[in-house]
């Protein structure tokens, strides 16, 4: 299964999915940039993916049903939010798309029924905004306690599993990170790498499992003498 990271928006990202006769996108947050890579590749859409109900993930959802009448698989709990879906996913379910099986985690948190996508033969997750490059999603809908759970969930995957998230927001995080973890030789090293990155006009992902266990704080909560000290200072 190839995958294409295709921009949309000011810092989101879309995947376009294609293999085994099959073509998919995840999270259209914008039609046209999806539909100028499928004709520049003289591809067609058999299927749109979307991980959670917010506009920014499903805007162009609509404009790409009208052009290719594809299906569309999402969260079930969120199907009145999202409008068409035609495959209602949660946990429990069966999903295969490009000759790949793909496991359906929920990941309630950012908004209470999103679901990550985990295709276990390329061993690519896309998680959109519930974990991302050096951070993770804003809280919007659950709790604090149910977004910890989730990202529990995904540090279960193994190490070198690929994360494809929903943003273009790495630089950002790993100064914040960076804040938490001044001396983390990894982080360091992380940053000075992002930074060539964006300077080429490359994306920041994927990034791997391995890599955030090593420097995303989110994920380093059990770094217990750290974060009490950033909570004393933010107390005081």
């Amino acid at each position: 299964m190839d995958i294409h990271i295709i921009p949309t928006l000011n810092d989101n990202y879309t995947y376009i999915l294609n293999g085994n006769g099959q073509c998919a996108v995840i999270d259209a947050g914008e039609a046209a940039p999806v539909i100028e890579f499928l004709d520049k590749q003289n591809l067609s859409l058999d299927m749109i993916i979307s991980t959670h109900h917010h506009g920014d993930h499903v805007g162009g959802n609509d404009a790409l049903i009208k052009k290719y009448g594809c299906k569309v698989a999402g969260p079930k709990s969120e199907k009145s939010k999202i409008g068409q879906v035609d495959i209602a996913l949660n946990e429990n379910s069966d999903f295969e798309i490009c000759g790949e099986k793909a496991n359906i985690i929920e990941t309630p948190g950012h908004t209470l029924g999103h679901i990550c996508f985990y295709f276990l033969q390329s061993k690519a997750l896309f998680c959109a905004d519930t974990l991302f490059s050096l951070g993770c999603g804003r809280v919007f809908e659950g709790t604090h306690e149910q977004m910890w759970h989730s990202l529990e969930k995904l540090m279960g995957l193994p190490d070198d599993t690929k994360i494809y998230c929903g943003h273009e927001y790495t630089k950002a995080n790993a100064e914040f990170c960076l804040s938490v973890e001044p001396d983390n030789e990894a982080l360091q090293k992380r940053y000075d790498q992002i930074e060539e990155q964006l300077s080429r006009g490359e994306p920041t992902i994927p990034t791997t499992m391995a890599e955030e266990k090593e420097t995303n704080a989110f994920l380093r909560a059990g770094s217990a003498s750290r974060f009490s000290d950033i909570r004393i200072k933010k107390n005081n």
